[in-house]
């Protein structure tokens, strides 16, 4: 009998590992997990592995209609957990606007209606951090009007004095379906301004057809000098941060920022979702945070 309890206890063993140092498929989750890296520790992740609303101990959700003239209604009910993955949906839906004022100026208050909903999550008040290697795995749907991103925010002063760092975003650029690695501060005309780089979709796809079926790891690389931005360990955009001051001389990536997910429906530069098929999703297998051993 022993004998037999110690052949099976191999065979499991064998088997895991077997199972484990499997690679894990580009259009699957990634159960693994994180992974060690050597001079860093890991100080905060979300792995997406409950079922129902993201962790309220991480995140908190956006609600309204919020920024860039943007159509949609966000609502904490469009993210939802399931299977290993974090999925934001954008649906098409209509029901009258709960802030409407036909008085106002605001385009958030003069819209009678509310014609799209998704979701947009962050983790401002709960979670912040100062340099790092921030890694987010996610797959992006490219229906027209999408407009899906990965972004952190500086937690001191307004946009755009406090910061933003895109690691993500996707819309329409010049005519063209594209990604983009960007961060913005204040300029000197009081305006944001922006360090951008852009690559176009066809890109991506020109060296990959199937690219959209599949997760890709979006990774920032953040500390004193400079923020690196990288799709599947390519650099894609690299900024200076001895280049990134607010004219009166504070530098908005020399302080804690918190990090946002979300999922845009049109907008300034979403595009038209009048013909698309909906819904839209965003999904997010795991947010990693990493940060150099002190």
């Amino acid at each position: 009998m022993l004998k037999i309890n110690l052949y099976c206890t191999t065979i499991l063993i064998l088997a895991a590992n077997f199972s484990y140092g499997q690679k894990v498929k580009a259009t699957q989750p990634d159960f693994t997990a994180p992974t060690t890296i050597k001079g860093y520790q890991l100080v905060w992740n979300d792995e997406f592995n409950e079922k129902g609303k993201p962790n309220p101990a991480f995140w908190i959700s956006e609600n309204g209609f919020k920024r860039n003239n943007e159509l949609q209604w966000y609502q904490e009910e469009n993210a939802k957990c399931k299977d290993g993955v974090l999925t934001i949906m954008a649906n098409r839906e209509k029901f009258d606007n709960p802030n409407f004022d036909a008085s106002s100026k605001d385009w958030r208050l003069n819209r009678k209606f509310v014609n799209y909903t998704s979701a947009s999550i962050n983790t401002k008040g709960i979670k912040s951090w100062k340099y790092g290697r921030f890694e987010t795995r996610a797959k992006i749907d490219s229906t027209k009007g999408s407009w899906p991103a990965i972004w952190t925010l500086g937690n001191v002063g307004q946009w755009p004095a406090n910061g933003e760092i895109d690691i993500m975003e996707f819309y329409i650029k010049d005519m063209k379906q594209s990604i983009l690695a960007n961060a913005a501060w204040l300029g000197g005309n009081l305006k944001p301004k922006w360090n951008s780089k852009v690559k176009a979709l066809t890109y991506f796809l020109e060296k990959d057809p199937k690219w959209l079926d599949k997760f890709h790891v979006w990774r920032m690389d953040w500390d004193e000098e400079a923020i690196k931005i990288y799709i599947d360990d390519e650099l894609i955009n690299e900024i200076s941060t001895a280049k990134t001051l607010n004219p009166d001389g504070t530098n908005p990536f020399q302080q804690e920022h918190y990090f946002l997910l979300n999922l845009a429906i049109g907008g300034i530069n979403g595009g038209n979702p009048k013909d698309s098929k909906f819904p839209i999703t965003y999904q997010v297998d795991y947010v990693r945070v990493y940060q150099k051993n002190k």
